[in-house]
């Protein structure tokens, strides 16, 4: 059986670089994301999304493992915050309900991850782009950051029993003005994600 191509505008992931077990894997969603790093460490681009981030990581880590998973972006700010780089503790899914799929099937498909001990924030990774104070309200009282990718991108390197961490730049408040404020904030994070890059995994 013949796969359908992709449409021409179909994203496809791409790797920069090798990746070795001496060295962590960058995971980021978007390009803009991405500008400003170098070549020091190996480099995943996997598009938007959880489908995408995990498809594209599973299939990067198929045929090599690096010392670790770091995935590295932009985040939505779910409760006041200045834009600056944070480190995630723990990782939830906003947009799938486990409790009923629970009550239904008797099993969890989406259970809180941890990638770092301890008390610290919590991301909530859906397929949505946030941008309205009502849904931001809702989250707050779950999460603290919002994106696209990261839970997507914990699972996967905790299946492939890979450490994994999730460091994000507070790119927009995740209200009505982030999809103005999110391509000058990528930009900006770019620079800020590469000098704790150069400072963190060297």
């Amino acid at each position: 059986m013949l796969l359908a191509p992709l449409p021409e505008t179909s994203f496809t992931g791409r790797l920069r670089g090798e990746i070795r077990p001496d060295r962590p894997l960058l995971v980021v969603a978007a390009e803009a994301e991405a500008a400003r790093f170098d070549d020091t460490f190996p480099l995943l681009i996997t598009g938007m999304g959880k489908v995408r981030a995990a498809m594209e990581l599973t299939l990067a880590l198929s045929s090599a493992r690096p010392r670790e998973v770091v995935n590295v972006g932009t985040a939505g700010a779910l409760k006041d915050s200045p834009n600056a780089v944070v480190e995630v503790a723990r990782v939830i899914q906003h947009d799938l309900p486990d409790d009923v799929l629970h009550q239904l099937s008797g099993a969890y498909y989406g259970s809180p991850l941890t990638v770092r001990p301890g008390p610290g924030l919590t991301l909530a990774t859906g397929d949505s782009f946030i941008a309205d104070s009502r849904t931001r309200t809702l989250l707050a009282e779950r999460a603290d950051l919002v994106d696209m990718e990261g839970y997507a991108v914990a699972s996967v390197a905790q299946r492939f029993g890979l450490p994994v961490r999730i460091v994000k730049y507070v790119s927009d408040q995740a209200d009505e003005s982030a999809a103005t404020a999110w391509p000058d904030a990528a930009a900006t994070a770019s620079g800020v994600l590469a000098d704790w890059i150069g400072r963190h995994l060297a």
